[in-house]
Parts: structure tokens; sequence; C-alpha cells
């Protein structure tokens, strides 16, 4: 993973050696370790770029956390752990025979090898009472009702809903990784992945101690299909707090650069408190200026400046956290580092559809969104079967704002339209933002390229484009059906249909009156809660609920399903 990130350097991919041989001069010069943070930093001989070191190892640790749902379901085979066929699976020929079934009525099998009977229940609902309330529960649970009133309409206790909730999201999972095992086998001509992070609060649960945890969910979407491939948040619910802080002292791992640790992906407690400090030191001097040259720039693009000044005051360019007040580490679990999950979340990506033939990736503009990506998919990018692009969009304006931004692209649309009367809408847009291209500014410390879309629409009425993987040599009229597709569209919609089906994904309330803290009386005291109802949505978002246009769902658009799934299958989706 660590590897120049230009993609027009001769050392985009060429990995930093491990050792260096004496007298010989490599292709990267370590810089230092950075602050007290412990980043460790080399730099490109080819062309200067500064790249922070991650662990590699880290980064498997976080993918292997991602897949493990693909692997959850475990065939039924024989129990006995010193049989021959304990991992041979009952539809094997000749490993079994069935052998009628239990009290329950569920079905038996004998171990031809070692003679033993068992059986496993096909229901998953198991022991449950009152089971036959569970489809109006999950209906219920995605519409928005907060869990008391839920028990309220589904009368049954708090206590039952929790546990439903747990339910419900298991039998998600194992239906989703179902399915999406198909993806492997399933040729996609082309992806067009709109990619971005939307963070989640958690309330506190010490009155002593009243800072939100706050977390993100990166999460991809077809711009096409609208089908969500994967929405990871930056936290591992099987891990221990106290034993990692425990063995992390044990092993040194704070003494360490960050890339070289143990727990590498993981935000110990001294490192969160120093990150804060130096953050809010760094917050009493005085910000540098925007990268480019020329005239200040306006509307978005004086946005895309922000950012990049703002981005430059990290220790780790690549790592967008924001440790500091009122923010505080889960006392639960474990919260992982942002470019870590990012990382893993591309090369997740590459895996779950390796039969894609050309990717198309429109990231929200941040470096480590953009590390991570052409880390993840490095070898397509250099093939020319993948391409990437930041793309800024002004997401505060009013829609009375959005209306005359719309108006006045309309005219500008006219007047063009007028010079050039045989073109036809689509050509018009192509010439115009071949024109705009033509006219590109250059902005921040690498003197990205972004073009300033000359035809917004309602959704994205101030939008800029930055084409990361810039190629010479394509066609013009190519490049500009491209820029024209970028948009982050698809993970928008996706991001809104979590805050308005989930009561405890909407966004809370922050007022002066409390510092920058935020509290709702519907939002999770559990991370591992806000982890499960996002992906509960997201299921019933691919497969559940079709689009009033065409009445199909992403899943159905994608050929994962044939029709909308019913909430009931996916709750008798057998273990």
């Amino acid at each position: 993973m660590n590897f120049c990130k230009n993609p027009r350097c001769a050392n985009f991919g060429v990995p930093v050696p491990m050792s260096k041989t004496p007298g010989v001069k490599g292709p990267y010069n370590l810089i230092g370790g950075g602050t007290q943070t412990g980043t460790l930093h080399v730099r490109c001989m080819a062309c200067g770029e500064k790249i922070p070191m991650k662990s590699n190892a880290g980064i498997v640790e976080e993918l292997e956390r991602m897949q493990a749902p693909l692997r959850a379901r475990k065939p039924i085979s024989c129990p006995h752990a010193a049989c021959a066929h304990h991992a041979v699976a009952v539809e094997t020929p000749g490993a079994y025979r069935a052998y009628g079934y239990n009290s329950a009525g569920s079905p038996r099998w004998k171990c031809k090898a070692c003679g033993r009977v068992f059986s496993r229940s096909l229901q998953s609902t198991g022991r449950q009472e009152k089971h036959s309330k569970n489809r109006l529960l999950f209906k219920t649970l995605v519409g928005q009702a907060p869990l008391r009133r839920i028990a309220d309409i589904v009368e049954v206790d708090a206590h039952t809903v929790r546990r439903r909730v747990e339910f419900i999201h298991e039998r998600c999972v194992a239906f989703a990784a179902d399915r999406e095992a198909r993806l492997a086998e399933l040729e996609i001509p082309r992806l067009y992945l709109a990619v971005d992070g939307q963070e989640q609060i958690i309330n506190w649960r010490d009155k002593k101690d009243r800072r939100n945890v706050v977390l993100s969910a990166i999460t991809s979407v077809d711009n096409e299909t609208g089908y969500c491939f994967a929405a990871h948040l930056n936290f591992d619910p099987t891990l221990s707090r106290q034993a990692v802080e425990t063995d992390a002292a044990a092993v040194l791992d704070t003494g360490k650069p960050v890339a070289l640790r143990k727990y590498a992906r993981l935000w110990l407690q001294d490192d969160y408190e120093q990150v804060a400090a130096d953050k809010a030191a760094r917050k009493r001097r005085k910000a540098g200026g925007a990268g480019g040259a020329g005239m200040p720039a306006t509307g978005v693009l004086a946005d895309v400046d922000a950012a990049y000044a703002a981005q430059q005051e990290r220790d780790d360019i690549e790592s967008p956290d924001e440790p500091g007040w009122p923010r505080a580490l889960p006392d639960r679990g474990m919260q992982t580092r942002r470019d870590y999950t990012m990382a893993a979340h591309f090369a997740y990506l590459r895996r779950l559809c390796p039969k894609v033939e050309k990717w198309r990736l429109f990231l929200d503009q941040d470096p480590g969104m953009r590390a991570a990506a052409l880390s993840g998919f490095v070898a397509e990018i250099q093939a020319g079967t993948c391409d990437a692009w930041f793309v800024r969009i002004n997401k505060e304006l009013t829609i009375d704002k959005r209306r005359k931004i719309r108006r006045e692209a309309k005219k500008r649309f006219e007047a063009f339209q007028s010079v050039h009367p045989g073109l036809s809408e689509a050509e018009v847009i192509r010439e115009m933002i071949k024109a705009a291209h033509a006219a590109m500014t250059q902005h921040g410390n690498w003197n990205d390229r972004w073009l300033e879309h000359p035809f917004p629409n309602m959704g994205e009425p101030e939008k800029a484009v930055c084409w990361l993987t810039e190629r010479n040599g394509m066609d013009m009229d190519h490049v500009a059906a491209l820029y024209n597709k970028a948009s982050l569209h698809g993970v928008d919609s996706f991001f809104n249909q979590l805050r308005r089906r989930s009561s405890m994904l909407e966004r809370p309330i922050s007022t002066s009156s409390n510092s920058g803290r935020v509290w709702s009386a519907y939002s999770a005291y559990n991370p591992t809660q806000t982890m499960r109802m996002i992906e509960i949505v997201r299921v019933c978002h691919n497969f559940v609920w079709p689009s009033l246009d065409d009445k199909r769902t992403p899943a159905m658009r994608l050929g994962l399903a044939r029709a909308p799934i019913d909430y009931a299958d996916i709750l008798d989706f057998p273990w």
C-alpha cells in the first residue's frame, strides 16, 4: 500500500522497499517520523511527493473484518471435530445419508465416516416466541420509528425489540452475503461509483463525560443502478478496548510510528489525546493560504481551495480523523483509523466485483480517499481500466439559491444553443464542458486541474470536478462525457435514505449552549447498534424498496434479483 500516489510519476505503484542496499540510491528517501503523533513519511525521488506510510498488516486486518460477513454462513456438516467429514457439507454426495426428522421437525443426517447422527434447525426464528410479529417489527424499524415506539406498536417489551434488531441484522447480513457472493461471477461492463463518508454521532453514556463518539461510514453506491455495494463504519465491535490498550502498552505501541505498530489500524487513548492537543495548538496558529496561482477563486472553487488549505494542516494528510473536543473514543469496541478503513474499503470493492470491465470512481474531495482509491485499484489504473475523480459540491445552498443558479445555467445553455442551433441538448452540454475544460484552473499543492461544471442540476447546483488519473490521448468527446458523468448523487441519495428511514441515524441538532455537543433521544448509545442499522437499511435499499419511477430495486437493475424481496423472505432466510 506504500508507494507514490502520483499517477503521472514513474514510481506510481512501485512499493517502498523494506530494506535499503548500502550505496544504492532507491526510489524513495525516508524524511522523518512527523510530530509526536508518530507519522512516518518518505519522499518520492522522482516527483517529490511526500508519502505518509501505512501498515500493510493493519489494512489487511481491516479488510478481513469487512469480509467476515461474506464467510459468516457455515455449511451444515458433521459436528465431531475429529471426524474426516467435519468440514464436509451435507450436500456432498456419498458423505451422509438422510436420517428422518427430530421432534421439532428439523432434518437429521447420519455421517458415513463416524456414524454420528445430528440435526440442525433450518428455521431462522429458532425458539423465538411471537415470531409472527417479526415482519411488522422489521417494517416499523425501517419506517423511522424509535425503538420505544416500535415496542408499543408491535406490542412487545423493549428488551425483545433490542434482541430482534440483532436478529434482523443477522438475517440481513446472511441474505446479503448469499446474494453478493454472485457478484464474483457477474460480468459488469461499467461501474460509476460515488464514494463519500457520512458521520454518525453516538450519544454519551456517562454524565461526567458528555462528549460524543463520532464515527464515519465510507459508502460506495453505483450512480447508474443505485446499488450500495458497501457502507463500512470505522468501528470494530469484536475488540475489547481494555484488552487492546493493555497489550498495546505491553508491546510499547505508542512509542513507535503508527505504520510500525501491532495495532496500527486502531485509535489508542494516548494517541487520540495527543492528536487532539496538536489540533488545538494548530488552531491557535494562523492557517496557511490555499494553493494555486492567480486571483482568488470564488463559488465552489473557493470551497475547493479551503479544503486543500485545511487538509495541509494535518500531520498525516491522508488521515481525515478529527480528534478533539467534544469528541471521544467509544467505551466498548474500538474505533479504527479512517485512512485504514478507507484503504480496506476500496480493496474490498475490487475483490467483491472481480469481473468489472471498467471502474469510474467519483470521490469526495479528500486526499485520504484519493490515496485509498489509488492504492486499491493501482493495477487497474495502470492498465487504463480504472479512473478516479474528485467531485466537490456546494451542499449548503437554500432551495431559492439552487433555483437561481439553475435559471442562470439555463440561460447560458440557451445562449450557447442559439449559436449552435444544429446541436442536440446532450451535444450542447458536451460542447460547454469542452469549453470549460479549456479554461480549467489549478488548485492545491499538487496543482490539481479543476473543471467547474457549466450546467449543474438542482441536486448538485454548484459542482467542480478534478480528474485525478488524467491521461493524454483520449478523445475529447469521451473526456467531456466522463466529466459529465462525475457525480455524487448516488451516495447522497443513499445517505438521505439512511436519515429518513431510521430514527437512530437522524442528524442530531447542535446548539451554541452545549459547546458543539449533540444529544438525541433517538440516537444509539452503543456504536454496534448504529452499525447494525446501517447494514439493515443498506439491504432494504438494495433489495426491498423499488423506485417509484421504474418499480425496480437497485438489485434488480444490477442483476442480483428478479423482483423486489419481501421482508419475510429476508427474515426466513435459512441459517
